[in-house]
């Protein structure tokens, strides 16, 4: 995803320091930071190995971390030996995966982000009340699977405008919505639109479903967008959300944006013609990727000087699942 600079820009003098606009906030949001701690203190705790059911999060980097330490990762909680601790993702499980866990003997332990339940509750609620729910999100992703899972029969999957001018309801008046948390908020805002237009009673949930930490990132990156010639995303090609930062800043005028998983992904075409670069991060990229493509910057002919970009402020923190709160280790943090 990309669009080149126009032929006509100046091009910066050789030997010029590239001035690098770094988004705040960026990278790890609470939930992350949650899910990640959840796997450490369960390793530390249990030993190893620990299992995590999908990638904890959707990053490389930190998958390869916590590998290293002794998390086995594996997408069925069959495949986890009988009395063996299993935590499940940031991204959330349907009801059927803690049931299955249950009768297998497993201690499971759940690292679902707070803000993702939520949206299991909304479903429940509405499949409760009768609703046809138009649940917007991205078919495959781990956590429309697990959403989905909470009221299967009441819950229709939407991508675009044009899945809803096709969808198909028993009762018009008794349609709700709800939404992925790491959509683009403009995108999610173009099909609550349709469906509002197509379904004038069409109930939805009474906060925003788009993550705070999501709509944070992306309004600090369409900042970027307007001030650099290219904005880098740090984050993994499996982030739903690091890719939505790439469609944001493209759409908000950015004349050439990419997601780069870490520092060796930078191309030096990408730079030719280049004197601002914008520098973010997805909410599951450790900070520590971001500074490497930082060094790796600075590195080249003329240096680099970072600025701030602060847009918003973040001050979140999510409890952690109450049987790991009563671990000592968990006290001793």
């Amino acid at each position: 995803m990309r669009a080149s600079p126009a032929a006509s820009e100046p091009r910066p003098h050789p030997g010029r320091p590239l001035t690098v606009l770094l988004a705040a906030p960026r990278g790890f949001c609470a939930g992350v930071e949650r899910a990640i701690e959840i796997v450490e203190l369960a390793l530390e705790h249990y030993g190893p190995p620990v299992y995590v059911r999908h990638a904890i999060v959707h990053n490389t980097h930190v998958v390869a971390d916590l590998e290293a330490r002794g998390a086995v990762f594996v997408e069925d909680e069959h495949e986890v030996p009988e009395g063996g601790i299993v935590v499940f993702s940031a991204h959330g499980v349907a009801p059927a995966v803690k049931r299955n866990a249950q009768q297998l003997g497993l201690n499971a332990v759940d690292a679902t982000c707070p803000l993702v339940t939520k949206v299991h509750h909304e479903a429940r609620h509405y499949a409760e009340e009768g609703y046809t729910i138009l649940l917007i999100g991205h078919a495959g992703h781990q956590e429309v699977i697990g959403t989905t899972g909470n009221a299967p029969e009441a819950i229709i999957l939407v991508e675009t405008p044009e899945d809803v001018a096709a969808v198909e309801v028993a009762d018009p008046a008794k349609v709700a919505y709800i939404s992925q948390t790491t959509l683009s908020v403009d995108e999610a805002e173009t099909v609550i639109a349709a469906i509002r237009e197509r379904f004038p009673d069409a109930q939805g949930p009474k906060g925003d479903d788009i993550c705070y930490a999501t709509q944070n990132r992306q309004d600090a990156t369409k900042v970027l967008a307007r001030r650099s010639d290219l904005v880098l995303v740090v984050g993994s090609d499996t982030s739903s959300n690091s890719k939505r930062m790439v469609e944001v800043a493209l759409k908000a005028g950015a004349p050439a944006a990419y997601l780069i998983d870490r520092a060796d992904s930078i191309r030096d075409d990408w730079l030719e013609g280049v004197a601002t670069v914008g520098l973010t991060s997805g909410a599951s990229a450790p900070d520590l990727l971001v500074r490497d493509v930082i060094e790796a910057l600075a590195a080249r002919p003329g240096g680099a000087v970072v600025e701030t970009v602060d847009v918003v402020e973040e001050d979140m923190h999510f409890a952690l699942p109450a049987n790991l709160r009563r671990l000592p280790v968990a006290h001793a943090r």
